[in-house]
């Protein structure tokens, strides 16, 4: 090799799992590697920025490349929504490849939200919507630009989410325990698979034993299926709020976006949204109701290609970097 860039890197990582992919400049797939976890918020920098330099080694060591011939790296990271936490992440990975001797040419760390988004619709104008523990709508314009609602997290925000979703429930029954509120099939279930039935047990588990909220989300579905008036009325409120997160997304891109009769694509990602489920098929009225400029559509790619994709805008906007051309296919 002639130590000149040809390639790129693009990394996909979580809390269980880190996906790569090495390209080359016209976006074809050379090698592919999967390791360990790189959500620095719950590992720690030191840790997450290892595996990701593992991974680059593991690309590179299969082709038989060597870091000077990556032009540039794109790493889409869980808990990187922030710019800080990007900039932190960044200048962790590269002190690593300093002490390892690597060379890294151009780092860039996103979220795995914004890679997301370029996978989805292969970098063309449209949104996704996130629905799982969490929530968040991303969106692009056709003039490249990024607009986002939600993501303020559970305190504030995460409407729509399965956190939100599991506390309503929980909600519904402690009401339900005090005489106050409905029955509901989702007590007997709590009870079922968490083995809560008292309320000093739910607070126990809750304020003590730290329960995953979202956890309980699944059982507000089931309950939902078997006609509970109760479940399908907190489905309801949340496909709402999650309609809300679309439309505020759905106008910045219009306001943005040059003159087109072409509907807008949404696509569903998260555990809550990308199967076919009582709450998603809410969503989708609604959306369909409210919103009938949008269509809704499958993802066409998982997000590691979304960031190689931005790994080969970046290096196509670098000047004297040759035949890249960004085949998106």
């Amino acid at each position: 090799m002639n130590g000149n860039p040809a390639y790129v890197i693009g990394l996909d990582g979580g809390g269980t799992k880190t996906t790569a992919q090495l390209a080359d400049l016209n976006g074809t797939v050379v090698a592919e590697a999967q390791g360990g976890p790189s959500n620095f918020q719950i590992i720690g920098i030191e840790e997450s920025a290892r595996n990701l330099l593992d991974l680059i080694e593991t690309c590179c060591h299969s082709v038989g490349c060597n870091n000077s011939e990556i032009d540039s790296v794109v790493a889409g990271l869980a808990g990187a929504g922030r710019v800080v936490d990007q900039v932190r992440m960044t200048e962790g990975v590269e002190h690593a490849a300093e002490m390892r001797g690597m060379y890294l040419r151009d780092l860039r760390v996103e979220s795995d939200a914004r890679i997301a988004l370029e996978a989805a619709l292969l970098g063309k104008q449209g949104i996704i919507l996130i629905a799982g523990t969490g929530s968040i709508a991303f969106g692009k314009d056709s003039r490249g630009r990024i607009s986002r609602a939600g993501g303020w997290g559970r305190v504030i925000g995460d409407e729509g989410s399965g956190y939100q979703i599991g506390r309503e429930a929980l909600r519904a029954v402690a009401g339900m325990i005090d005489g106050r509120g409905r029955k509901t099939r989702i007590a007997r279930m709590l009870d079922s698979k968490f083995g809560l039935k008292k309320q000093e047990d739910i607070i126990k588990a809750v304020y003590e034993k730290g329960l995953d909220i979202g956890s309980v989300a699944p059982l507000v579905l089931r309950a939902a299926d078997q006609k509970d008036t109760v479940a399908n009325e907190i489905l309801d409120a949340a496909a709402e709020e999650l309609s809300e997160t679309v439309r505020a997304v759905f106008w910045q891109i219009k306001k943005g976006s040059k003159v087109s009769r072409e509907k807008i694509p949404l696509v569903f990602i998260g555990g809550l949204l990308n199967s076919e489920n009582v709450y998603s098929r809410k969503v989708k009225a609604l959306i369909r109701h409210h919103l009938p400029k949008i269509s809704v559509e499958e993802s066409i790619a998982q997000p590691v290609r979304g960031a190689v994709l931005m790994a080969i805008e970046r290096a196509k906007s670098r000047p004297g970097t040759k035949n890249a051309v960004a085949v998106v296919g």
